[in-house]
């Protein structure tokens, strides 16, 4: 009894039932389901969700994926790692979504939900009377966000995107939560890490707010990993996502075992955006990860006759976070981020 008031004071003692939408899981079972998100001014959405009720008390932790739905490599990652959680040796919770983004992955379209056109990482915690992606946010915010106590946000190259694995550290200046946050990272394993400025003082897009913010803004711990790019699902990118989330719930105590967190990571400080200036044909002449100084090519972009119209150079030197995986190209697109490295003890 008083093992289970100081579990009950953490917030760490699950009912008998854990339920998300439609999955209702027993303790030391799993069970699928659904977060229906129903009509508004658009259609309605029935986002997949699997819950795994440890037969222990333990933290819930949420593990999201599929919020742009091409990215293929994070959304596999969380189907398998699903399939292979033993709930019986599991203390605490898991709430694995895996396709958030249900449109934008069954009709192929990259970076956006083409129901609505908006970005569905970046208008958290969203409105319940709002369009498709706002409605869905808002349930993701009430349902998931709040239900947890930690957050993994999963993200991988899009069809557009050659990008290879990195995570991301949120810096927000609470001691606590950045000292959790640091853990988590560590713990997943990947040895380039991103630092993300999110103190209140820090430049902000009006309007903006993805998940890992919004979690940040209840005061819970949130980090954001990625690892797939241009549309794949090789077995490296999907196992190292998987291997990352499980070394996690060691971290935290939810699986037995021991950690051996990431020893002399790379970090990344900041990043510039590299876009185009004009419409055309691009050739890459780097590949993610490569180091580049400031000024050299890293590619070119030709008329659709073949003739070379502009060098794209490096704005800074640092490592290269992404570059453009496909021949298309129109101004304004992304053509790659450099990232600079920074001085973490």
């Amino acid at each position: 009894m008083r093992i289970a008031c100081i579990f009950l004071a953490l917030g760490f003692l699950h009912a008998a039932d854990f339920r998300v939408g439609t999955a209702v899981a027993p303790s030391g079972q799993k069970a699928n389901g659904f977060i229906q998100v129903p009509a508004g001014a658009d259609a309605a959405i029935d986002i997949p969700v699997i819950v795994i009720n440890g037969a222990k008390p333990g933290p819930t932790l949420a593990l999201l994926a599929g919020a742009h739905g091409t990215e293929y490599a994070s959304i596999i990652a969380l189907m398998n790692l699903a399939q292979a959680t033993d709930p019986s040796a599991l203390s605490g919770a898991l709430v694995v979504v895996p396709l958030l983004n249900v449109a934008s992955f069954q009709q192929k379209v990259p970076h956006l939900n083409p129901v609505d056109g908006k970005n569905m990482n970046r208008l958290y915690p969203g409105k319940p009377d709002g369009t498709q992606t706002e409605r869905a946010l808002w349930d993701i915010t009430k349902q998931v966000l709040e239900k947890c106590d930690y957050l993994i946000d999963f993200h991988g190259g899009d069809l557009d995107e050659n990008m290879r694995k990195y995570s991301y550290w949120p810096e927000t200046g609470n001691d606590t939560l950045d000292s959790t946050t640091r853990g988590m990272v560590l713990a997943f394993g990947f040895d380039h890490i991103i630092i993300q400025h999110n103190r209140p003082s820090d430049p902000h897009p009006a309007g903006v707010t993805t998940v890992t913010r919004q979690a940040q803004n209840l005061g819970k711990p949130a980090i954001a990993v990625e690892a797939g790019h241009a549309g794949t699902t090789h077995a490296e990118d999907v196992d190292a996502l998987i291997a990352g989330s499980f070394a996690v719930m060691r971290h935290l105590k939810m699986l037995p075992g021991a950690v051996t967190p990431v020893e002399h990571p790379l970090w990344i400080g900041k990043y510039a955006v590299v876009t185009s200036d004009r419409e055309g044909v691009f050739f890459p002449l780097v590949v993610p990860e490569a180091y580049v100084k400031q000024g050299s090519r890293i590619g070119y972009i030709t008329d659709y006759f073949g003739n070379k119209v502009w060098d794209v150079t490096a704005p800074l030197s640092g490592v290269v976070i992404y570059i453009g995986a496909v021949p298309s190209m129109k101004k304004g697109d992304n053509i790659g981020y450099i990232g600079e490295l920074a001085d973490v003890q």
